[in-house]
């Protein structure tokens, strides 16, 4: 995934102004409500697990997220030649799993379409769980902590369910599980579908109604349409962008990363944030109960740009990216999906400077407290526990 989420700018400044009235009157004992859908706290959700820290979809990633206060965790979706789902961000496992240093599987290494793209290496579909379990989990990206690399196995949906219960007595909270179906076209092609899959397992643990600890979630529309009348459980259409346009603050958008693939396979020219105006919103209302866009749809960011076009290096450090980015007035999304009954969930924040907007001054909680304040229903980190401490930070402003 990538990022974003929204709540109208009118009520963001009379929050903050009843915030400071009420200390100023000394009345800080007063509760101000939560701006989110249903009036509950935003939730926080481990994304794929605790992928700050962890690598990525391990029982001890997810383990970690749920002892550092998440509400939901994560597991993304791919099925095994087999027919089992497995949590792993994408079907070529190469990345993520140290499949590579197995001699004895050097020979699986192919090349496949994916949503369009060719990608070359080590994919879940040609593998058995039984051979599956032989491998271990791995940090894909290089600047986070690589010592944990080939300690953990790679979990099935069904071990991801059982530490979510085992781990939810233990801290004494229900701890919801939110999983992605990857690439489902993909998985189609495969004759390895997965959504049938999925609601069996669903079923087996008694998660089949809207109120039961499941929230199911793809970035392709006509699964989830599939799944609607199959199931009670709570669906939500994640929308996703390319990049960002820092001199307009606009997603930008390039294949695959332009539209749901069902679309463009379908023919269907229609880019993700048509899915974010009104009319959008009320058809994904149709058959979801959510929507997860990308946050740079919900907080725009912007760099600063000098006559000759040239954005300037803010921060003085030599370099010109994201963190010399600003992060802009909230758009009016949060407030469009809620005005038709959608929540709104947001993806994804992370903790590394490198990765945070220069007006944050560096500190992810102040990235966290914008979108609490906005209203923002739930949210996505690979770094549950700050964003914990900055939702007990927000409780506090409004008085709980």
């Amino acid at each position: 995934m990538q990022i974003f989420s929204l709540i109208r700018p009118t009520t963001l400044a009379l929050t903050g102004l009843s915030v400071a009235i009420l200390a100023a009157c000394g009345g800080g004992n007063s509760v101000l409500p939560f701006q989110t859908l249903d009036g509950a706290q935003p939730l926080v959700i481990g994304h794929r697990g605790s992928a700050g820290v962890l690598p990525d979809h391990t029982l001890e990633g997810y383990t970690r997220a749920i002892q550092n206060g998440a509400d939901f965790i994560e597991p993304d979706l791919v099925a095994t030649q087999d027919g089992e789902l497995i949590a792993r961000h994408e079907p070529n496992i190469t990345a993520t799993t140290d499949v590579a240093s197995h001699p004895e599987f050097a020979s699986r290494k192919t090349t496949r379409m994916v949503d369009g793209v060719a990608e070359t290496g080590w994919f879940a579909t040609d593998f058995t769980l039984a051979e599956i379990k032989t491998l271990r989990a791995i940090q894909p990206l290089s600047d986070r902590d690589q010592s944990h690399n080939g300690k953990y196995l790679i979990p099935t949906l069904r071990e991801v369910l059982n530490v979510a219960k085992s781990e939810g007595v233990k801290v004494g909270r229900v701890i919801g599980v939110y999983p992605e179906t990857k690439h489902p076209t993909y998985h189609v092609d495969a004759n390895l579908k997965l959504e049938d899959r999925l609601l069996a397992i669903l079923t087996e643990y008694g998660y089949t109604k809207k109120d039961s600890p499941v929230i199911i979630q793809s970035f392709e529309v006509s699964n989830l349409q599939y799944l609607r009348p199959k199931t009670q459980v709570r669906l939500v259409q994640l929308v996703d962008g390319d990049d960002y346009d820092f001199k307009t603050g606009k997603v930008t958008f390039a294949a695959p990363f332009d539209r749901p693939y069902d679309w463009t396979k379908a023919g269907k020219t229609a880019l993700f944030d048509s899915m974010l105006t009104p009319a959008g919103l009320a058809e994904i209302k149709k058959y979801a109960d959510g929507v997860g866009p990308w946050k740079p749809y919900i907080v725009p960011v912007k760099g600063s740009f000098d006559a000759a076009g040239k954005m300037l290096d803010v921060n003085g450090d030599g370099a010109v990216n994201y963190m010399d980015t600003t992060s802009q007035a909230a758009t009016t999304l949060i407030a469009d999906a809620h005005k038709v009954g959608l929540t709104v969930h947001t993806w994804t924040f992370r903790n590394e400077p490198k990765r945070l907007a220069f007006d944050y001054k560096g500190d992810p909680k102040n990235e966290y407290l914008q979108f609490y304040r906005l209203g923002i229903d739930g949210l996505f980190s690979d770094f549950t526990d700050t964003a914990v401490a900055a939702r007990s930070a927000y409780l506090k402003e409004l008085g709980r």
